[in-house]
């Protein structure tokens, strides 16, 4: 039972992380009209920076579609791991009302990493 439940939330953050690397591209969710002034302001300046929204639509992408495929799993945490500090430090600086959904998702790849722990072993091992 554990390892169906452990799959059912892997594959919603994985479904979440898909999402939100396509909006990156098609931008299909509207921003809320209401975000403080300072979050416009970051993201007028990552907008500015035209590559790292793409690349960061990218990683979320290809992530989430790894994270969802169980043998891929311990790849994907590692390669959303920056991704997710990132969001967490947005929303620890910027916009704190979304900090628990941010929590949440640290949590999730932190679980995937301690799970997979022992693949990540002969990389660090001499």
């Amino acid at each position: 039972m554990r390892h169906k439940i452990l799959n059912v939330v892997a594959i919603l953050y994985a479904l979440l992380m898909v999402n939100s690397g396509l909006n990156k591209f098609f931008n299909y969710m509207p921003m809320p009209e209401d975000l403080p002034e300072k979050t416009m302001e970051v993201m007028g300046a990552f907008m500015q920076i035209g590559w790292l929204f793409p690349l960061i639509g990218i990683g979320e992408v290809v992530g989430g579609v790894l994270f969802a495929i169980p043998r891929f799993r311990a790849l994907a945490a590692i390669m959303l791991f920056p991704i997710v500090i990132g969001i967490n430090l947005h929303h620890a600086m910027y916009a704190p009302e979304g900090m628990i959904i941010a929590l949440i998702v640290l949590a999730i790849d932190l679980w995937a990493i301690a799970e997979n722990w022992h693949k990540y072993l002969p990389m660090v091992k001499r």
